[in-house]
């Protein structure tokens, strides 16, 4: 087999594995190479519109670089950012293209992002799995940690930052001080320090992100939850709830904070068209919110692969999968609407979409809002979400392992996907004996496959080619 290939997908719908093709083409359009001015030391997204590197888009962009078999290095862009930490422990959200300086702005002074840094290694270490770069990047967590800790928690117990930090730069949140994104955000890293903590067999380490996350968990239950509408909610100064309905509600299913009785008014929430349900799921504003916006004008209803692809890994956090799945095929059915519009004008990916009609989104004050073929947001959905919840794929290297949840049997999986030094096919196709998945790999692994409500079966699959007729099952 050939190394320097991506994985090949299979879909009873061309035209997903299209998009999914052309996607990676584009990808190495827009890879550069650091130079001696900026002091980036490793390759990065770069456009010609962009003037410098987003923290924020860096870790989403490692979700769907994992997939590329080493021929793109997710880690080498977390570098780039780890290279640039002070003493004080920061590292900031922007870095410029020119000259590689922190970008500092009036609303966003101490040029602060979300940060995930831990969830995206947790991540790349389940699909390259490289435990010694845990080992390393540690120490460089902790420091960022400590300093996001100090210089943005208060008394309270909560974190405060600008609304420019949680990059939905012209939400209608007014009155927010305390944000329920960033605060969510918080305690995935907390969780995620955990988990990678564990991964060291560090026990001491593991233990004090974990009481962290609990702190701030109870806080953002006690204090930012509303149960009379059934979402989450900013808080003010006051920590009085600022009630407008955005997709930041949504953060807590990632950081695992909701119990079942929330989550179920989650749900409601993202299958109620006139909420976040809408046509095109899910739109970064409640439709029926005053300020909402069919045509999106930023973030008062467009709708953003980033932030759908958050909502879909926090459903999948409570085993929501069918509806994880269902959201995704709605998703890419508008991606590919916008790709091949009637009107027989050229298509595009883009970095937002219309929610309730195919198109690319529209914000009238803001000429620059919108960028084409942004890879870091459109490949989310046309490469992650087309491996993990169309296909239905989920790796994790450590443990050799591949598990397969669908809902039903359809033509599809995957071909040449690198598992460390091992490249493995996953085929499921209809013959005159039923229905069958085809396995080729070149080593051992286990196969988890999860027929949702139907079968569930682990089998040790060998190395060279073998079938499975599920009826035997």
């Amino acid at each position: 087999m050939l190394k320097k290939q991506f994985p090949k997908v299979h879909y009873y719908d061309q035209d997903f594995v299209d998009i999914y093709n052309r996607t990676w083409a584009w990808t190495q359009d827009v890879w550069k190479k650091g130079s001696s001015e900026n002091g980036f030391g490793s390759t990065y997204f770069s456009y010609e519109s962009n003037s410098s590197i987003n923290q924020f888009e860096t870790c989403f962009s490692t979700f769907f670089l994992v997939y590329s078999n080493k021929v793109y290095d997710p880690a080498k862009m977390l570098d780039i950012f780890y290279s640039k930490q002070e003493e004080s422990g920061a590292i900031r959200g922007e870095y410029n293209i020119e000259d590689g300086k922190a970008v500092f702005t009036e609303n966003n002074p101490e040029s602060i992002m979300p940060p995930l840094f831990a969830w995206s290694e947790y991540n790349i270490y389940h699909k390259v799995g490289q435990k010694k770069r845990i080992k390393e990047i540690m120490p460089t967590l902790e420091k960022y940690y400590d300093w996001v800790e100090s210089e943005f928690m208060d008394e309270s117990g909560l974190y405060s930052v600008p609304l420019e930090a949680t990059t939905m730069i012209n939400s209608p949140r007014t009155g927010m001080h305390y944000p329920i994104d960033f605060n969510s955000q918080q305690a995935v890293n907390s969780l995620y320090m955990s988990a990678l903590g564990d991964i060291l067999n560090d026990k001491d380490l593991s233990f004090r992100y974990k009481r962290k996350y609990f702190a701030l968990k109870t806080r953002i239950n006690s204090l930012m939850w509303n149960e009379e509408k059934g979402i989450y909610f900013d808080l003010d100064k006051n920590k009085k709830q600022v009630e407008v309905k955005t997709i930041a509600s949504f953060w807590p299913l990632l950081a695992e904070i909701p119990n079942e009785e929330k989550l179920e008014k989650l749900i409601d929430h993202l299958k109620n068209p006139e909420t976040f349900g809408t046509d095109n799921p899910f739109p970064s504003l409640a439709a029926d919110e005053p300020d909402f916006s069919e045509e999106g004008e930023g973030y008062r209803g467009s709708v953003f692969p980033i932030f759908t692809f958050m909502v879909i890994k926090g459903l999948e956090k409570y085993g929501q999968f069918d509806l994880a799945r269902e959201c995704s095929i709605r998703h890419m059915y508008y991606i590919l609407d916008t790709f091949h519009p009637e009107s027989g004008k050229k298509g595009s990916l883009w970095e937002a979409y219309k929610p309730l009609k195919d198109g690319p989104a529209v914000w009238a004050d803001n000429e620059d809002f919108n960028k084409e073929l942004y890879i870091p947001a459109a490949a989310l959905s046309t490469l992650a979400l087309m491996i993990e919840n169309v296909v239905g794929l989920f790796i994790s290297l450590p443990r050799k392992t591949v598990d397969w949840i669908i809902p039903t049997l359809e033509l599809m999986g995957i071909e040449d996907l690198s598992l460390k030094r091992n490249f493995i096919t996953i085929l499921s196709n209809k013959s005159s004996r039923g229905w069958e998945i085809r396995l080729e790999s070149e080593k051992l692994y286990y196969f988890t496959i999860d027929l949702i409500g139907n079968k569930k079966k682990t089998l040790p699959i060998p190395s060279g080619k073998c079938s499975m007729l599920i009826e035997k099952l």
